[in-house]
């Protein structure tokens, strides 16, 4: 499966962007999907996880109320609502997904990433 991402960019804080990952796969309903980010000089993290069917959702904890995970499988893309960006959101994000993904937040659990979408917010 090949995923690439998009609308990353430079915000001012408190603003908001809308990250979409699009799959090049026909069968993408059966692909959950997570969002990760990476920051200069910092592990990968975990940011927002979605299942195939959409009906299912998980969050880093220090994330949740500010980020909202969302497909449409017709259009075979999972989206990344980010709402009150702060600097410290500042980061590469990333999609990406697996055959099975037993732990949303378990990076080994993914074996396709897109190629990453930078986001700045500017204080």
């Amino acid at each position: 499966v090949q995923l690439v991402e998009s609308g990353g960019g430079l915000v001012q804080t408190g603003g908001s962007l809308r990250l979409s990952c699009a799959a090049s796969t026909r069968i993408f309903s059966g692909y959950a999907v997570g969002w990760f980010r990476q920051a200069p000089g910092k592990e990968r993290e975990f940011v927002a996880g979605i299942s195939g069917s959409g009906l299912t959702t998980s969050y880093a904890d220090s994330l949740k109320g500010r980020f909202t995970v969302s497909r449409d499988n017709a259009k075979r893309t999972v989206y990344l609502q980010m709402n009150s960006l702060k600097p410290e959101d500042t980061a590469v994000y990333y999609c990406a997904t697996g055959d099975y993904i037993g732990n949303y937040y378990s990076i080994k659990d993914y074996d396709s990433w897109g190629q990453g979408t930078q986001v700045t917010v500017s204080s």
